[in-house]
């Protein structure tokens, strides 16, 4: 027949369906339908297997000859990017954990941590990924005191706390 293609299949259909049954990532349950296809015995063209998996002929026949090359375990095999580079390096984050970690040497701003980041060890990081990273990654909030004003008197202060502790316990 012209246009089907010569592959030596050693699965059996049944052994085939009874894959596509536990397969459950989707793009791999396409490969195996490939091969399903073609293990028929009115086997499919490439181009016809393609229409009806919805992908590429291209894409089909890399998957066989992937197939070809390493067998059912390769074409079912996965590979994951590891994505792109974090600006802050792993060895930096363990430092400004543990300089977190420290109460008397806090930070009283993420400013201040950006700084402190590009002076003592020479990482640049712009504001936004230094507040993902101590907020959010490293779960750290910067805590300041308010500053208090200059014309507060500290003895109203303790009477107005006194009076209304007493007011609320009763």
């Amino acid at each position: 027949m012209v246009g089907v293609t010569r592959i030596k299949i050693r699965e059996t259909v049944t052994e085939l369906e009874a894959l596509i049954q536990q397969q459950s990532h989707p793009n791999l349950k396409e490969r195996l339908q490939v091969l399903y296809l073609l293990q028929l015995p009115d086997a499919m063209s490439i181009s016809a297997i393609a229409k009806v998996v919805g992908r590429h002929r291209g894409s089909v026949q890399r998957w066989l000859s992937q197939y070809r090359e390493t067998g059912l375990n390769g074409l079912l095999e996965t590979h994951q990017s590891p994505g792109r580079p974090q600006v802050i390096p792993t060895w930096a984050v363990a430092s400004l954990k543990r300089r977190l970690d420290d109460p008397e040497t806090g930070f009283g701003s993420y400013t201040q941590v950006q700084q402190w980041l590009s002076e003592t060890l020479n990482v640049e990081a712009e504001y936004a990924t230094v507040h993902h990273l101590v907020r959010y990654r490293l779960g750290a909030k910067l805590k300041a005191a308010r500053p208090v004003h200059a014309k507060q008197n500290p003895e109203a202060l303790t009477a107005f706390k006194q009076t209304s502790a007493t007011t609320s316990s009763c």
